[in-house]
């Protein structure tokens, strides 16, 4: 099932507006997104997008590719646990992992950078004390 993303539905006051066409368009869907979460094995979901391209999204995760910077190196490491994120304080809680979320990870702590639900795939950057 998908999320209509038109702008046919209400006005800003609040007040109904009237369709300009009979039908809704599958131009104007969306879909919910897709929250990563840490799983025993990894689990991605390819789906085809607006204009024939593909997008692959992580639904459960088990590594990061972690950027070190003072080594300039990068490494795969297994993901421990959520520490916090940003975006929202139920994903917090619910351990859910998005752009800009803490994790920790067997190097320390690392601050994701790329976009799981999108990307397919977890960056992140290690988080070092100065």
């Amino acid at each position: 099932m998908g999320v209509y993303h038109g702008n046919d539905l209400r006005k800003i006051t609040g007040g109904k507006k009237r369709p300009h066409r009979k039908v809704k368009l599958k131009a104007h869907m969306g879909r919910y997104p897709t929250e990563t979460i840490l799983g025993e094995k990894p689990l991605i979901k390819i789906i085809r997008t607006k204009g024939g391209g593909l997008k692959i999204r992580l639904k459960k995760a088990t590594t990061a590719n972690v950027v070190i910077p003072s080594q300039k190196i990068t490494k795969k490491v297994p993901i421990i646990r959520v520490v916090s994120n940003p975006a929202s304080r139920d994903y917090t809680r619910r351990g859910i992992i998005t752009k800009g979320a803490i994790i920790e990870t067997e190097l320390g702590l690392a601050r994701v950078v790329s976009r799981p639900g999108q990307d397919g795939v977890i960056n992140a950057i290690l988080l070092e004390e100065e």
